[in-house]
Formats: C-alpha cells, sequence, structure tokens
C-alpha cells in the first residue's frame, strides 16, 4: 500500500526575505517575530523550520537573491530552547564551504541540545562570488560536494569517526559532543536532474527548488524509470514546495491550497515546505491555524 501520508514543514518568514515572496512586514522583523512563529508551529504540529545559508550576498545578485540571510545554526540554537516537537531543517547548508567534521560538530550539538531535531538539507552551491570570497574552486564544487557528503555521513552522530575519500580523510580523532541521530535525514537540495540521482545514491531525500508542478511532474515521470530510483530500497522522502502562494484563511484560496496540495500528494510528495500569502504577523499565524485545523488532517 502506497503512504499517502504528508508532513507539512514551513518556509519560515523573516530568516530569509527573497524578492518572490517575502512580505512588507518582514523587512522590519526580527528574533521576537521569528520565536512566536516557532512556537505556534510547534504547538500546531508542523514538522519542520527551515533556515537556509549565505555568507555573503554580492550586491549585483541581492535584487535576485535577496539579502537576508540568518545563519542556521544561530537561529536554530534559539528556537530549540523555545520549542520541544518542531524540527529544523538547514535549506539547504553548500556544503561545499565547510569541513564535514566541523558539521558534525557544530550541527551534531545541536542535535543533541536540540533532542535529536536536525535535519541536514545540503546542496552544491551555485553562487561563484560566494566560492571566490571563501577562497573555494568553484569549478571543483561537484566532487568535493560528493565526497563531502559521504564523509559526512561517515562522521556525524559519532564519536570516532573514519573516513577516507578523495577529497576528505580522518581518523584517530574524538568528536564529543556527538549528534543524536547517527543516521541524521540528510536531504539534498537543487534544481536539476543531476542533484536528484545524487540525493537517490547519497541520500535520505531530494528537497528542489524552483520547480513549477508541471515541470516536477515531468521530471519525476522520467526519474521513476532511472536505475537508481528503481535500485533503492530505502525510504526516500519528496520535500516539494507548492509553486502557488495561497492564503488558507480565505474561503477560495483555502479550496484551491488543498488542491494544491493534493497534487502535490499524488505526485509523491512525503513531506512539503509551505508558503503562505500574509499581510502581517498575526495574519500569518492565523494562516498556521487555518492550515493546520483544516487542511492538514485531509493529508494525515
Amino acid at each position: 500500500m502506497i503512504d499517502r501520508t504528508v508532513r507539512f514543514g514551513l518556509a519560515t518568514p523573516v530568516v530569509t526575505c527573497h524578492p518572490d515572496h517575502a512580505a512588507a512586514w518582514e523587512a522590519d522583523a526580527g528574533p521576537a517575530e521569528i520565536a512566536r512563529i516557532a512556537v505556534a508551529a510547534d504547538r500546531l504540529g508542523y514538522h519542520h523550520l527551515t533556515c537556509s545559508e549565505h555568507v555573503a550576498i554580492p550586491t549585483s545578485v541581492a535584487p535576485v537573491r535577496g539579502a537576508r540571510y540568518y545563519d542556521p545554526l544561530a537561529t536554530f540554537g534559539f528556537l530549540a530552547a523555545q520549542t520541544t516537537r518542531i524540527r529544523f531543517a538547514t535549506h539547504v547548508l553548500v556544503l561545499p564551504y565547510h569541513h564535514p567534521v566541523a558539521i558534525a560538530k557544530r550541527y551534531g550539538t545541536l542535535d543533541r541540545l536540540s533532542g535529536g531535531r536536525l535535519i541536514l538539507g545540503v546542496g552544491v552551491g551555485s553562487l561563484e562570488e560566494e566560492f571566490r570570497l571563501l577562497g573555494l574552486d568553484f569549478a571543483e564544487r561537484g566532487p568535493r560536494y560528493e565526497d563531502g557528503l559521504r564523509a559526512l555521513r561517515a562522521a556525524f552522530g559519532r564519536r570516532e569517526p573514519e573516513y577516507r575519500g578523495s577529497h576528505w580523510r580522518f581518523e584517530g580523532l574524538l568528536v564529543d559532543p556527538a549528534g543524536v541521530q547517527p543516521d541524521v535525514p540528510i536531504w539534498l537540495g537543487g534544481r536539476s536532474p543531476r542533484s536528484l540521482r545524487r540525493a537517490l545514491v547519497l541520500a535520505d531525500g531530494w528537497d528542489p527548488f524552483r520547480f513549477t508542478l508541471d515541470e516536477l511532474s515531468a521530471l519525476l515521470r522520467r526519474a521513476r524509470e532511472w536505475s537508481e530510483w528503481r535500485e533503492r530500497s530505502s525510504p526516500f522522502d519528496l520535500v516539494l514546495t507548492p509553486d502557488r502562494v495561497l492564503d488558507p484563511t480565505a474561503p477560495a484560496d483555502r479550496a484551491a491550497l488543498a488542491d494544491l496540495v493534493a497534487r502535490y500528494r499524488d505526485l509523491g510528495a512525503t513531506t512539503m515546505n509551505l508558503r503562505f500569502r500574509h499581510r502581517s504577523l498575526e495574519h500569518y499565524l492565523e494562516q498556521l491555524a487555518v492550515f493546520a485545523d483544516l487542511i492538514a488532517p485531509r493529508f494525515g
């Protein structure tokens, strides 16, 4: 029997202000508003919150990507202290920026402090200027990323990690504290068939961005014929983001949103990153309650 349950997480407002979907009120919002969102989402039973990583955005790129990116580690540490159940998904860490053991230690500490609530979303990175800023080779990021994924899996949640690969090698060291989850969920971001192939082989899920529903439908139809898909035996999360932003407090939008979620569920989504069209913090909190009460139970 196919499991048709969908888990609902949030593309967290305020922590990222992207020109395509940020509301005006988010520009002046900060920690107090983020905390209220997290506490409400935790109480209402949402699956996860997200936070993305960028170190610095070139001024020429900011009109397209946005300029604000809260640091995920600090943000999630702040929110973990105020919540009890909701999980924290990096959406995404640019893995080639980091040594895998540094991720294992820093985010393993967060995993332990939060009681095992971490999800590691990671990506290969696409902002060449940021790679140059950090003294990294943009052209080499693919092989560094793939070996980094294997090294991260070998290191996370292990007090005495060992790994020997093409780019990363370590042994004879202690990481204490280590993460609570030795098999921490790893979701790969991206917007290409290659990112999905990598996820099927190296990760626990695929968390793509900037795909329309029709584009995802066509890609997943092809992907189900790939050897990587057919040969995978362990569970795999499809973490999808709706391609339309609606308001669940508006009756017409509520019906359209339920239909949209059903279409993503039928496409194979196991988890969704929700965004709503909102005009204030209070309106957004109302939307969280309405969605949790009237729409989410249809997919549980």
